[in-house]
């Protein structure tokens, strides 16, 4: 092993806002670290800029003008005097250049190094890596495409997914199923691929019908080692936006379980990879996997995670990128103490398209009791901004089985008192109703299925 150098911080800023930004300065608080939030002039209000030891307005409301301006997020971490910078997630947390910005200002960035990112964060490059680590990947195009699509398209075969280069969170993703669509669907992918991440490059895959979404957990320190958690299952979404995730899946055994974190820890090996991240795996109706991407950062759902093992990701990441060596084994990430869901609440109301609802809160009572935890930044008298992400609230609950898990979900969804905007915890109550998912038997087409079965209903009345 190499010579192990730790530094201790003393000052963490962290370059986001809202529910994760709170959640960073809470383990910092236990870990006796000093935290500074930054803001836009939109989230002068927001409880993470109250919580924080310091507090830096970096700009105007727009994410374009704030929490995405790299320059004031690394000034602002500079004035400070911060010795790292967490990234969160979503804005610059896969961003190779701010990785690189905050190295090159003499600031630990909280994550992998900006070589792994844009390895990894460009998709057809990671695809390339899992070969090379030995992971099973759907077939598809060997690296972006260019003028010869139509040619690549066939020798796949359809139907195919269509996705942007880099970037995430559905966006720049298309299905496309026969060759007369094709033109259409990739002009609609590039465009949206170019708005989103001004890059409109594309590859190809095969697409992998009523799959699962499929994702593990990994954590990896400067030292060579690294491990994999429990599978956490994510196939409820709408529009490849996840909705409900929960671990273990219902559908994975252990056997199968054992060659998940395999894989994934090949995979970050291959990539030399440090930090936490999450390797995300497409899951055919005969357990066969296949390798997606690599979310070189904390996932939302982080907590499904922390529920299942019994640890603190975000004092993981934090140790790794002090130096530490990695303070858990393979055998005790393995371990699954619970079962455990998160139902991401939005502001949204699901009755109209999901169409965001942002507004004052006017009354705010978050569920509570055994096994039931509530990530948010919310509070009574907080208006939410129309700027960024609808998501208000993450609910997990744990339970020993599946079984009470759904009991204990719909007791605690009950319980959730939010007025003065519509959310969408109504529709996670009906999701709780359905058979099929009740059942575990969840694909990524099912909410889609739920909505349509919905309009049917409402139409023939």
């Amino acid at each position: 092993m190499a010579k192990i150098t730790v530094k201790p911080f003393q000052k963490v800023l962290i370059a986001n806002r809202g529910e994760i930004a709170l959640r960073v300065i809470r383990t910092l608080k236990e870990m006796g670290i000093k935290s500074v939030a930054i803001y836009s002039e939109a989230d002068r209000n927001s409880l993470h800029v109250r919580m924080a030891d310091e507090s830096v307005c970096i700009g105007a409301a727009p994410s374009s003008l704030s929490y995405l301006n790299i320059d004031a997020v690394v000034t602002a971490a500079k004035i400070t005097g911060a010795d790292a910078v967490h990234p969160g997630y979503g804005f610059l947390s896969e961003n190779a250049d701010f990785a690189d910005a905050v190295s090159k200002a003499g600031i630990t960035f909280i994550g992998p190094t900006a070589k792994s990112i844009s390895m990894l964060g460009v998709k057809s490059t990671a695809r390339e890596i899992a070969i090379k680590g030995g992971v099973a990947i759907t077939p598809g195009s060997d690296g972006v495409v260019g003028k010869d699509y139509k040619q690549v398209a066939r020798k796949i075969g359809y139907p195919i997914m269509i996705k942007a280069a880099l970037g995430g969170g559905g966006k720049g993703m298309r299905a496309c199923f026969e060759e007369k669509d094709l033109d259409l669907m990739m002009k609609t992918a590039q465009g949206e691929a170019k708005a989103n991440f001004g890059d409109d490059r594309v590859y190809f895959e095969k697409l992998v019908l009523n799959p699962r979404h499929i994702e593990v957990q990994v954590a990896a320190d400067n030292y060579g080692n690294a491990v994999a958690f429990a599978e956490r299952d994510c196939s409820m979404q709408r529009r490849h936006q996840k909705l409900v995730e929960e671990s273990p899946s219902p559908f994975v055994t252990p056997q199968v379980r054992q060659k998940l974190q395999e894989a994934a820890v090949k995979l970050v090996k291959a990539a030399h990879y440090h930090g936490v991240g999450t390797v995300e795996f497409l899951m055919a109706p005969n357990k066969e996997f296949y390798f997606m991407e690599v979310n070189t950062r904390l996932q939302v759902e982080h907590p499904v995670t922390e529920e299942v093992c019994g640890q603190d990701l975000v004092k993981l990441q934090i140790e790794i990128a002090q130096g530490m060596p990695l303070s858990i084994t393979q055998k005790e990430a393995s371990v699954v103490r619970a079962h455990v869901v998160e139902h991401r609440i939005n502001a949204e109301d699901s009755d109209k398209n999901f169409t965001p609802c942002p507004g004052t809160i006017e009354e705010w009572i978050p569920s509570g009791g055994l096994g039931v935890r509530v990530d948010s930044h919310m509070y009574t008298g907080y208006t939410i901004p129309s700027y960024y992400d609808s998501l208000i609230a993450k609910l997990i609950v744990t339970a020993p089985n599946r079984e009470e898990l759904l009991k204990r979900s719909e007791r605690a969804l009950g319980e959730f008192k939010i007025a003065g905007v519509k959310t969408t915890i109504p529709f996670h109550q009906k999701i709780l109703k359905n058979e099929d998912f009740a059942a575990g038997n969840m694909d990524t087409g099912l909410i889609e299925r739920m909505l349509a079965a919905e309009k049917n209903d409402k139409s023939e009345k």
